[in-house]
């Protein structure tokens, strides 16, 4: 797999909008995340950033590094989000991959750390992450909050 990120790599624009859209978006909100991908390939500032692990020209893979996941936790950045690999080629260790490039990408960007939400149980705890908060979502819920150093 190749991870490219997409402010780098601007011809997979339309294809990278589609599936992180189909991924994390709703039929509601497909603007949302053209405008917020556009704006993140216009801009000087480190974040955001959208990233896309391609096999064979084809998106496999996806994951983000944001400014804030719609959470109550505005104190912590960045985020760690949209983390997506294709159901056939899980298992052999893309999400791992992905997870390790988005901890350098944010290393090399300055940061020491970086955040993520979840209602996962036990995936990033094996790759070691860390429950070390709560934070609430737009509804109200609760949501751990788990952080990692960077690399």
């Amino acid at each position: 797999m190749k991870i490219v990120e997409l402010q780098k790599e601007t011809s997979l624009f339309d294809e990278a909008v589609k599936a992180f859209w189909k991924q994390w978006g709703s039929e509601d909100n497909f603007r949302f995340y053209e405008d917020c991908m556009y704006h993140s390939c216009r801009t000087e500032e480190d974040l955001p950033r959208f990233y896309t692990g391609l096999q064979d020209d084809k998106i496999i893979g996806t994951y983000a590094l944001l400014r804030n996941d719609l959470n109550s936790r505005q104190d912590l950045y960045p985020w760690l989000a949209c983390l997506y690999v294709d159901p056939d080629h899980r298992g052999d260790g893309l999400g791992s991959e992905l997870l390790d490039h988005a901890l350098k990408e944010a290393g090399k960007k300055g940061y020491d750390r970086l955040y993520l939400t979840t209602d996962l149980e036990g995936y990033y705890e094996k790759y070691g992450w860390t429950h070390s908060a709560e934070a609430v979502g737009l509804s109200g819920e609760s949501i751990k909050v788990y952080v990692k150093e960077s690399k």
